[in-house]
């Protein structure tokens, strides 16, 4: 199954009478389902990364078939509201066999204008048929969702004060944990219920983005009491556009000593691996 659709989504097509036709925007309205663990104020990254792809897809000519990018990089300028959001793609560098698509996130504040909030670029690459040379760095993620405990959120302890199991974006999710391979005890298979956009099938490679932003928490054995650790970016190189609804993310986040860091990820579905991640992330003590 390449596409899944469920009753409950991330964006709402905002009110006709917000969207002002033949600009070039989209514009959404944001539901309960978006919120950040860190502030209800607030979005957590995942779903906009997983507008922006999107964006990018459409842009790209997603609408006429799959595209398969071979990275994707969004920056996230500053925090993403819930007011009104658009976004718009476009095809920056066009080519044959390489062609460049950016897309834009704008954000509406108090008093109606819109201020850009994140962006994203990514790369499609189109060379020669290559499965004769086709190599995984890493063996498939197992075991496989099926034969694990699936539950709901990250997890349901809240006594760190942070609660990773109900709240917002997070609370939406299902996850089932495995043994890590890159420095954490566990890595953890992990999917978006709701739909990305009400009223449409979620491409699996916007499913992706939406959880990979999940890495920087999953890969962190700090504890949320004494720091904050927030992701200005994420970077997916990909292999391979993914299958199935599942992503197993296999992370650690590693702390310099000047206040930032970087979380790494291998990215599995359930036919194997996927590609790599990487966030530079900001760490603030409390």
């Amino acid at each position: 199954m390449d596409e899944y659709i469920t009753d409950n989504a991330y964006y709402l097509p905002a009110d006709p009478a917000q969207a002002q036709a033949g600009d070039g925007w989209e514009y959404f309205t944001p539901s309960e389902s978006v919120v950040s663990v860190w502030s209800t104020d607030i979005q957590h990254g995942g779903p906009p990364t997983g507008l922006l792809a999107r964006s990018l897809r459409h842009a790209a000519g997603g609408d006429d078939g799959p595209v398969a990018f071979s990275r994707i990089t969004t920056d996230i300028l500053g925090a993403i509201g819930l007011g009104t959001n658009r976004v718009r793609g476009e095809v920056l560098r066009p080519g044959r066999q390489i062609s460049l698509i950016g897309a834009e996130l704008q954000v509406a504040d108090g008093n109606g204008a819109f201020r850009t909030a994140a962006t994203a670029r990514a790369w499609v690459a189109r060379g020669s048929a290559s499965a004769a040379i086709d190599h995984s760095p890493r063996e498939p993620m197992t075991p496989l969702p099926g034969e694990l405990e699936i539950r709901a959120g990250v997890t349901p302890d809240s006594s760190l004060g942070v609660d990773w199991g109900t709240v917002g974006f997070i609370g939406t999710t299902e996850t089932a944990w495995v043994p890590g391979r890159n420095g954490r005890l566990s890595a953890v298979w992990i999917r978006p219920i709701p739909a990305l956009v009400a009223g449409e099938t979620t491409d699996l490679l916007d499913s992706l983005c939406v959880v990979a932003d999940v890495a920087n928490g999953v890969g962190s054995e700090l504890d949320p009491r004494q720091w904050t650790w927030m992701n200005l970016d994420t970077t997916l190189h990909l292999l391979r556009r993914p299958v199935g609804t599942w992503i197993a993310l296999d992370a650690e986040l590693c702390a310099g000593p000047d206040g930032y860091g970087a979380t790494f990820a291998d990215l599995y579905d359930e036919d194997g691996f996927v590609g790599r991640t990487a966030q530079t992330v900001l760490l603030s003590a409390h």
